[in-house]
């Protein structure tokens, strides 16, 4: 079978749909994505361990409702790491300007 894996395996939280669960682990990916370059003296081991552990405390969710409360605040801190890098890409190009 080529999908034979996907029958054994079972999600972790059986009260969350499939659509739900989806969200959660594409919101995880982005996130671990957007993490590469995060500007902290440890950088990237160090936002893995802090993003891991935050989508842990939310693991015993199983309302629909809290489930998607909690994508919206994983929305927001995506967009918050976002305007951060563009902030920083803006600070580097101005300063280089400002040089001559």
């Amino acid at each position: 079978m080529y999908a034979s894996w996907l029958s054994h395996s079972s999600p972790r939280n059986p009260a969350m749909s499939t659509p739900l669960r989806s969200r959660v682990i594409h919101a995880y990916k982005e996130l671990l994505f957007l993490g590469r370059d995060y500007p902290h003296p440890e950088g990237f081991p160090w936002f893995r361990r802090k993003l891991k552990s935050a989508f842990q405390k939310n693991a015993h969710l199983t309302d629909e409702h809290e489930i998607k409360q909690a994508l919206l605040r994983a929305d927001f801190v995506k967009k918050e790491i976002e305007a951060l890098y563009y902030l920083r890409k803006y600070r580097s190009v101005q300063k280089r300007y400002d040089q001559l």
